[in-house]
């Protein structure tokens, strides 16, 4: 009877300390996204996005390795869940462009969550989805 008792709280207490590390997930940007960009001429139409957090400011890069843009503005809006993002690029001629990105988080309590919105520079615009991966 005392193993039965012993076996269900030690049990117990592994689902409890599990809850608290499910929970403390970190900023709701933090990661690797994996999305499309519809419309763009100058870039590839699937882009990957790696944003941090270091307790002050969202930073990372849009498609990292060669054709990678890095963040130079973002914020994130807790009223709604509203994203900003900019990135400086330069077109095929070498013109420069920036790259404005605003949209909304999804399924914010979800792991795998989205932001979708739409995108512009100086020459063209369209919509715009990520999911974190």
């Amino acid at each position: 009877m005392n193993f039965r008792k012993l076996a269900v709280a030690v049990a117990c207490a592994c689902v409890l300390m599990t809850w608290p590390a499910a929970a403390q997930e970190g900023h709701p940007l933090k990661g690797s996204w994996l999305g499309t960009w519809t419309g763009n001429t100058t870039h590839d139409p699937d882009l990957v996005l790696v944003l941090n957090w270091d307790g002050k400011a969202i930073t990372g890069t849009i498609n990292p390795g060669t054709d990678n843009l890095a963040i130079k503005n973002a914020s994130l809006n807790p009223d709604g869940w509203v994203v900003h993002l900019e990135a400086d690029a330069k077109d095929k001629s070498g013109r420069a462009l920036t790259y404005v990105i605003d949209g909304k988080i999804e399924n914010l309590h979800l792991p795998n969550r989205a932001v979708t919105g739409t995108w512009k520079n100086q020459k063209e615009s369209g919509a715009f989805k990520m999911t974190r991966q």
